[in-house]
């Protein structure tokens, strides 16, 4: 999906939030900067007359949030998605700070659809959702107190995209064709498949190899071609057994 403005590719996602007044003012932050699209995965309350009152002026990003009830749902058809935290993680994609992260997120956003994922305002996101993720953006902060409002770590972000998409004039490097959300989670799912007839995964006991799996894809960056190939390759070796 190829776009003259590349922030109409750029969709931030909230996942389970708690206040509607951090979802108007998350439309608020949005389009100071620019930003236009929302999604809402299972809001626990929305529409809201608090958010229309936060939101003052960005009621019209309100009125165009896509509410979702599955993260698959939301980013279906991305094909690279940050996951917005703090927290460290065991099994960790490739970090970011929140300047170097726009411009990755930028670079792959002039062609294709990109996302942000921020978690809910007391927890954050969950490790299943941060294994849907390519890439882990951080926010540098206190390290006494790491610890922004929803609709604040927002306004950063947008800050950081509206800045590298104003001191990066120059056409970024082509990305080729990478693969979708879509294609990526049919593999994963064909190659689970694959590992437990082969006896490779016990699905007892899975352990943690899919979150392996997904780290060790999310860092390749495959494209469409290279995701083609390694199906091919998995219903040939089905075949077999």
């Amino acid at each position: 999906m190829s776009t003259s403005f590349p922030f109409d590719n750029i969709r931030i996602i909230l996942s389970h939030t708690s206040h509607p007044g951090n979802i108007g003012a998350t439309a608020r932050a949005m389009k100071t900067m620019g930003l236009s699209s929302l999604y809402l995965l299972n809001p626990k309350t929305f529409p809201d007359k608090e958010a229309d009152a936060r939101a003052v002026s960005a009621r019209d990003i309100l009125e165009k949030i896509k509410i979702c009830t599955t993260l698959d749902e939301a980013l279906e058809n991305t094909v690279l998605t940050a996951a917005m935290t703090a927290r460290p993680r065991d099994l960790s994609h490739d970090v970011f700070n929140a300047r170097q992260g726009a411009r990755e997120l930028l670079r792959y956003a002039r062609q294709h659809p990109v996302a942000l994922l921020f978690g809910t305002e007391t927890s954050g996101l969950t490790t299943a959702e941060v294994s849907k993720c390519q890439m882990i953006i951080h926010i540098p902060a206190n390290s006494g107190f790491t610890s922004l409002n929803l609709a604040s770590a927002v306004q950063v972000m947008a800050y950081e995209l509206h800045m590298a998409l104003i001191e990066n004039e120059e056409p970024a490097a082509p990305v080729g064709s990478p693969a979708s959300f879509n294609d990526l989670e049919l593999l994963y799912a064909h190659l689970e498949q694959a590992m437990i007839a082969s006896g490779f995964l016990d699905p007892q006991k899975p352990r943690l190899l899919m979150q392996r799996i997904r780290r060790l894809f999310g860092r390749a960056r495959l494209e469409k071609e290279e995701v083609q190939i390694l199906r091919g390759i998995l219903t040939a070796l089905g075949k077999r057994w």
